[in-house]
């Protein structure tokens, strides 16, 4: 695709700088449905009706004119707060968040950068999420948000060990960290699919990097960091405008960046679930969306059904069972691998 439009466009530069901003057209518009869907979804849950008026049909614009909203607010920043660092943090967090998406194949005929450490690269960038965050915590001179921000800390720390091992036991298989590879190796029926394959090893992986990816996402029932009954909103306590915006914004776009990792590792990603029938790059679009969004509704599904953890309970889970498991099913996948060569 890119050699594509350097023939057309005659500049290279300009070809990277227009698919640099190919995810923006997905993320925005994703974060306004997505909004205004798990309304509906709590709504529904709880036997409301939720959004109804703004736009007509079920208040499908109430997301647009919320963000109408959000632009037209004043820019504050509190007297004690360190100004630099205040202003940077909501941006470091969407880049943290944008980064991902350099990497992830959205069918066979797209993805921003095929580089043959796709997957590890992902797991790299996402880290600067934390950065921000701590610079937003630190920065806002509260303690609430000073304690979301630790919280935060200690548990992205904490969760991705058990993402990155789950994802491995599949790069075992492979033999590569290249996401377009691990597409290319679930092609052909659903049952190539890595999630049906050495069962129930991958199996379980899936499972486990489910649970510690709504950790990492601040998800519940691990959204310790923005608890509102205990730190009122965390570490974006006091934030508004565009800067709460922008937080917003990169927590919906993680949320489908897990999502679309989870249904390209274990899922098939691009692949259709009837082999040869309904495939080629835009059906490959299609699938990849609609596995990713699957993933995203039971995030949302989750939020409304789960009590939230407390810490203690929080690293218990993620330090005694999901790592001790974790390392159990990349030895298993190891032993299957070296019986099988």
């Amino acid at each position: 695709m890119k050699e594509l439009l350097v023939d057309l466009l005659g500049n290279e530069l300009l070809v990277y700088v227009l698919m640099a901003f190919v995810p923006l057209l997905w993320i925005l518009p994703f974060a306004l449905f997505a909004v205004w869907w798990e309304r509906k979804i709590a709504a529904h849950m709880q036997d409301r009706l939720g959004p109804m008026r703004t736009g007509g049909w079920h208040g499908w614009a109430q997301t647009i004119a919320d963000i109408l909203k959000l632009i037209q607010k004043e820019d504050i920043i509190p007297t004690a707060a360190d100004r630099l660092l205040f202003s940077l943090a909501p941006f470091v967090v969407f880049i943290g968040a944008y980064t991902a998406f350099a990497a992830i194949p959205f069918s066979a005929a797209y993805v921003g950068t095929e580089i043959n450490i796709g997957l590890f690269y992902i797991i790299a960038v996402s880290s600067f999420v934390v950065i921000g965050l701590l610079m937003a915590g630190w920065s806002s001179n509260n303690k609430w948000s000073l304690f979301g921000a630790m919280r935060s800390a200690a548990q992205v720390v904490s969760y991705e060990i058990p993402i990155a091992l789950t994802l491995l036991a599949v790069v075992m298989i492979v033999g590569s960290f290249d996401l377009q590879e691990i597409n290319r190796a679930q092609s052909g029926s659903i049952l190539n699919w890595f999630i049906f394959q050495k069962f129930p090893l991958l199996f379980a992986a899936a499972l486990i990097y489910f649970v510690a990816s709504l950790a990492e996402v601040n998800r519940t029932p691990f959204d310790i960091p923005e608890a509102e009954s205990e730190l009122v909103a965390g570490y974006h306590t006091e934030y508004g405008g565009m800067k709460f915006a922008l937080f917003f914004l990169a927590e919906y776009a993680n949320m489908f960046a897990v999502s679309i990792i989870a249904a390209t590792v274990f899922l098939g990603g691009w692949n259709s679930p009837f082999g040869e029938a309904l495939s080629g790059p835009l059906w490959g679009v299609f699938w990849v969306l609609s596995k990713s969004m699957g993933f995203v509704f039971v995030q949302m599904w989750l939020r409304w059904t789960l009590p939230r953890l407390r810490v203690d309970q929080l690293m218990y889970v993620g330090w005694k069972v999901l790592i001790p498991f974790s390392f159990v099913i990349i030895l298993g996948v190891g032993f299957w691998v070296l019986l099988e060569g």
